[in-house]
């Protein structure tokens, strides 16, 4: 068996309006001028606290920014006024790859698991996933917890474990893991940046990456 887990935010979703626009209304609520776009997305992937540890420091109001996001985020997803799409060639690689006899589906994000929880229903994904970490069961990307609890679910071992992503974090986090990291270019943090962390290999496209897995699945 393989696992095969995905990152979310920036691998499988284009969230970045989504999340842009909720920071902007959080650094509103506490009287801060929000960071550029740019700085915003660069730290997508880290659960929250750590979120906006990074954008104003361990003395700065994280946990109050950290709460109005949360809230934001809720109204803009009930409003429907900006929408979380799926990147193309997402839907379509994880429906083959839930076919595969050989393979267990996992999930590791920073998303909260209500989040994931609404994901999953709305994609019609509930079930799909032999493992779902969130950032309310384990210690913020990098660290390496989410993959060791995805592995100790499923009975996977490193050498048979590929992390899939679009940031540095999760780079960092597959390799501390040790298990397969394989980035994506489409997402928020640069390929370059992907490779520097420790990618083995950055996918350009979502068919580059189906035969990449596939040959995994044959190779196994």
């Amino acid at each position: 068996m393989i696992l095969i887990v995905f990152d979310v935010d920036g691998t499988l979703v284009d969230s970045q309006h989504m999340i842009v626009a909720a920071q902007g209304e959080a650094f509103a609520s506490v009287g801060l001028p929000a960071p550029s776009r740019e700085r915003s997305l660069s730290v997508v992937g880290l659960s929250l606290p750590q979120a906006f540890t990074a954008l104003v420091g361990a003395d700065g109001p994280v946990a109050a920014l950290s709460e109005a996001y949360k809230q934001a985020f809720g109204r803009l997803r009930a409003r429907a006024e900006i929408r979380e799409t799926l990147f193309p060639g997402a839907a379509a690689l994880l429906a083959r790859l839930n076919r595969e006899l050989a393979v267990q589906l996992g999930i590791a994000t920073g998303k909260s698991r209500r989040g994931v929880d609404h994901l999953l229903s709305l994609h019609g994904w509930e079930g799909w996933f032999a493992t779902v970490q969130t950032a309310d069961d384990a210690p913020s990307k990098p660290h390496p917890a989410m993959l060791e609890q995805a592995m100790a679910e499923t009975g996977a071992a490193p050498a048979e474990t590929i992390m899939i992503g679009d940031s540095t974090y999760d780079m960092v986090m597959a390799r501390g893991a040790h298990v397969t990291a394989l980035g994506v270019s489409w997402g928020y943090h640069t390929p370059d940046a992907l490779r520097a962390a420790g990618a083995h290999a950055v996918m350009e496209s979502f068919s580059e990456l189906e035969s990449a897995l596939l040959a995994r699945i044959a190779a196994a």
